[in-house]
C-alpha cells in the first residue's frame, strides 16, 4: 500500500483534496474509561473524522480546588486506552502549558498546527449548556465546529457557534470509578483491562 498522507489522493491537487476532519477531546481523564472511547468512536464514525485528539487538561478551570492525578500517569492510561486505535492521538499540549487548561487557547493552537484542517470540538450538552460561560467562547468558536452529544431534550443552538448534534451516551463515570477502586474493587468493567493493570500496578486511586 503506498504511504500516503490521509486526505491527499494521487493525481489530486493538495488544495482540491477534502480537508482533514479532526475532533479535539478534552477532559480530566482520571482515569480515562469505556465511556470516552465510546464517544470518540461514535463522532468518528457520524462525522467521518480522520482523527481524535484527546487532550488531557493539566488543571482544569472549572475544577480550581481538585487536583488530578499526575500527568504522566493520565498520559500512559490514555496512551493504553487508545494503543489499537488508529484514528486516536493523546496529545500533550495542555500538560506541557503552565496553569488552567483554557478550550480557546488549546483550539487557536490545534488551529495553527494543522493549517486547512476542519476542527471540532466534542462535548456533553452539559457543557454544551454553559459554553457562553466559559472564557472567551467566541475565540474557540471561531476555531471549531461543536459535536455535542445529547442525554436529554435536544440542545438548544448558541447564536454563530456551529452545532452538531449526535446521540450517545454511556454510564461510564470516573468518579465512580475511583471510589470503586478504593474500595478495592480492581477489575471494573468501565475499564481497558490494560489501564485496570497499570491502575493497580502504580496503586492509583487506592486509600
Amino acid at each position: 500500500m503506498l504511504g500516503l498522507t490521509r486526505g491527499v489522493y494521487p493525481g489530486i491537487p493538495r488544495a482540491m483534496a477534502e480537508p482533514r476532519k479532526i475532533a479535539l477531546f478534552g477532559g480530566t481523564f482520571d482515569p480515562v474509561h469505556r465511556g470516552h472511547i465510546h464517544l470518540a468512536e461514535i463522532a468518528r464514525e457520524k462525522l467521518h473524522l480522520d482523527e481524535v485528539r484527546f487532550l488531557p487538561c493539566r488543571i482544569s478551570p472549572h475544577k480550581l480546588d481538585q487536583m488530578p492525578t499526575p500527568a504522566k500517569d493520565r498520559l500512559k492510561m490514555l496512551d493504553l486506552a487508545t494503543v489499537d486505535l488508529p484514528w486516536a492521538v493523546v496529545d500533550d499540549f495542555e500538560i506541557r502549558c503552565q496553569g488552567p487548561s483554557y478550550s480557546w487557547q488549546t483550539a487557536e493552537a490545534m488551529a495553527e498546527k494543522f493549517p486547512g484542517a476542519r476542527l471540532f470540538w466534542i462535548m456533553g450538552d452539559d457543557q454544551w449548556r454553559v459554553l457562553p460561560d466559559w472564557a472567551r467562547p467566541e475565540r474557540l468558536a471561531a476555531c471549531v465546529e461543536f459535536i455535542v452529544f445529547q442525554r436529554g431534550g435536544k440542545p438548544q443552538p448558541h447564536e454563530g457557534l456551529r452545532l452538531h448534534v449526535l446521540d450517545g451516551g454511556h454510564p461510564a463515570s470516573a468518579t465512580a470509578i475511583r471510589e470503586a477502586i478504593a474500595r478495592g474493587d480492581m477489575n471494573h468493567p468501565w475499564l481497558d483491562p490494560h489501564v485496570s493493570s497499570y491502575i493497580g500496578e502504580h496503586r492509583i486511586y487506592h486509600q
